[in-house]
C-alpha cells in the first residue's frame, strides 16, 4: 500500500467551536476529544485534528490555524529509515497516537512537521462521500525540493498541472497519492490570489451540492468566487479563526496521473 495523507492538525484556540463549525457545515462526524480540549473529526478518509494551542504541545511553531499534515505508511520503520537517509541529522520525535495525533513525527527540508502513522490515524478503510476533504496546499520557499521530498519518501506522483507550469516557467508543483491533491507554491508569488501565508496555506473539500453549500456558509462567513481560470476550486472561504478552505464541485482535483475527482 503506498503512502497516502490522511491527517490534517490545526492550532485553535478554540477547537470545539472550529470543530463544530466543519461539522455543521460539510456534514463531517467527529471522532473524540480530549482532556486538553483537542477536537478530531472525519470525512470518513481524513482525521481532522483541532488542537488546542498550548505550551505543553513544544510546537517549534504555535501560529494559529492550519498547521501540518500526517501521511499513512505501510511500514513505519521502513519510512524512518528511508527518511534518515535523506535527513541523517535531522529528529524523529515521538507523538500520542490516534484520535488527535499521529505516531511519531519528520520533518520536511523546510522544517514543516509531518505526522506519520502505520494505523491509519485510528481510521479504517476509506471513504468516497460527499464532503470529502481532496486538496491540500502548501506555500514553500523552494517547491521543487518540497516535491523531491515527498516523492522520494512517500511516492507521490507529479501531475498534469505541474508539468504545465514547468513548461511556463513556473514554480508550482502539483502531486498526488491516489486520494488527495497536493499543491506547492512558491511562497514569494504575485500571481493573482495568492496568499502569503507560509506552510499549510489552505485546504478543498469536494462536495456535490454546491449551492446549497453556498447558502449555507454565507449565514456565517464571507463566499468568494475564484477565478475562472484557475484549474482547480470555485470558491474559496475562510472559517471563523481565518482558515482558507476551497470548495469544488465541477472542477475537482487531479489527485493522480490523470485521475480527476469531481462530483458533477
Amino acid at each position: 500500500m503506498p503512502a497516502r495523507i490522511r491527517y490534517l492538525a490545526y492550532l485553535s484556540d478554540d477547537p470545539a467551536a472550529l470543530a463544530d463549525f466543519y461539522r455543521r457545515h460539510l456534514d463531517l462526524d467527529e471522532l473524540a476529544r480530549s482532556a486538553e480540549g483537542d477536537v478530531t473529526i472525519t470525512d470518513g478518509f481524513f482525521n481532522i485534528s483541532f488542537l488546542k494551542r498550548r505550551a505543553a504541545l513544544n510546537e517549534p511553531s504555535d501560529r494559529l490555524g492550519l498547521h501540518h499534515i500526517g501521511l499513512e505508511v505501510e511500514n513505519l520503520d521502513a519510512t524512518l529509515a528511508a527518511y534518515r537517509a535523506l535527513k541523517p541529522n535531522w529528529p524523529v520525535i515521538k507523538e500520542a497516537g490516534a484520535p488527535h495525533f499521529g505516531e511519531c513525527r519528520i520533518y520536511d527540508p523546510e522544517a514543516n512537521p509531518i505526522s506519520l502513522s502505520q494505523k491509519s490515524f485510528g481510521l479504517r478503510g476509506g471513504s468516497n462521500r460527499f464532503p470529502r476533504l481532496r486538496h491540500i496546499a502548501f506555500n514553500a520557499l523552494w517547491p521543487e525540493g518540497i516535491f523531491d521530498f515527498h516523492a522520494a519518501l512517500f511516492g507521490v506522483r507529479e501531475l498534469s498541472a505541474s508539468f504545465e507550469r514547468r513548461r511556463q516557467g513556473r514554480l508550482n508543483r502539483f502531486a498526488g497519492d491516489g486520494w488527495t491533491n497536493l499543491a506547492i507554491h512558491p511562497f514569494y508569488n504575485d500571481q493573482e490570489g495568492h496568499e502569503a501565508r507560509f506552510g499549510v496555506n489552505h485546504v478543498g473539500f469536494l462536495v456535490s451540492d454546491m449551492q446549497a453549500k453556498l447558502d449555507s456558509f454565507a449565514k456565517e462567513i464571507e463566499v468568494t468566487k475564484r477565478p475562472d481560470w484557475r484549474p482547480y476550486a470555485e470558491y474559496r472561504l475562510r472559517d471563523p479563526e481565518g482558515n482558507g478552505f476551497d470548495l469544488s464541485q465541477s472542477k475537482g482535483w487531479e489527485v493522480d496521473v490523470d485521475k480527476w475527482e469531481r462530483a458533477a
